[in-house]
């Protein structure tokens, strides 16, 4: 049987390194979401209780989204960069909850009771990650370099 490399050429590796200082803020990124999450939504799955945060009948579904992002942190904890799409996930679907739900009911004077702020606060929590994402790298890594290949 043969093998196949899949090295990439060094004019085609990232020219972006990320620093080690960088490396830490990731991890503690990939942290913040392993204890967070951990001790949030983990005790509401085990007790058979419904998560504060998760607002619709989809809830079984949701808090097992999320009670699954804490475990896949983890590997975030070793391998900050391969799990950079993690990280991406996050920022990308609380940031689409936060601008296609919580905008349009402010906007339009909409009543944000306690489980609708609890949310939103939790949503603004990923403001930090998005200094701490190194784009450049993202950008270099997942938009420029040649994909894998299909065949």
């Amino acid at each position: 049987m043969a093998t196949i490399s899949a090295a990439v050429p060094a004019s085609r590796a990232p020219s972006h390194q990320v620093s080690l200082v960088h490396l830490y803020l990731l991890r503690g990124a990939y942290l913040l979401l392993v204890v967070g999450l951990s001790t949030s939504v983990w005790p509401a799955l085990f007790a058979h209780t419904s998560w504060p945060l998760t607002l619709s009948p989809w809830r079984g579904i949701g808090t097992s989204m999320v009670a699954a992002l804490p475990l896949l942190a983890l590997f975030g904890l070793r391998y900050p960069l391969k799990m950079l799409p993690l990280l991406i996930y996050e920022v990308t679907w609380k940031t689409i909850w936060l601008l296609a739900v919580a905008l349009p009911v402010w906007l339009n004077h909409g009543v944000i009771d306690d489980d609708l702020a609890a949310t939103i606060k939790a949503c603004l929590m990923i403001l930090p990650f998005y200094l701490i994402i190194p784009w450049r790298y993202v950008f270099t890594t997942f938009v420029r370099q040649p994909g894998d290949r299909w065949k």
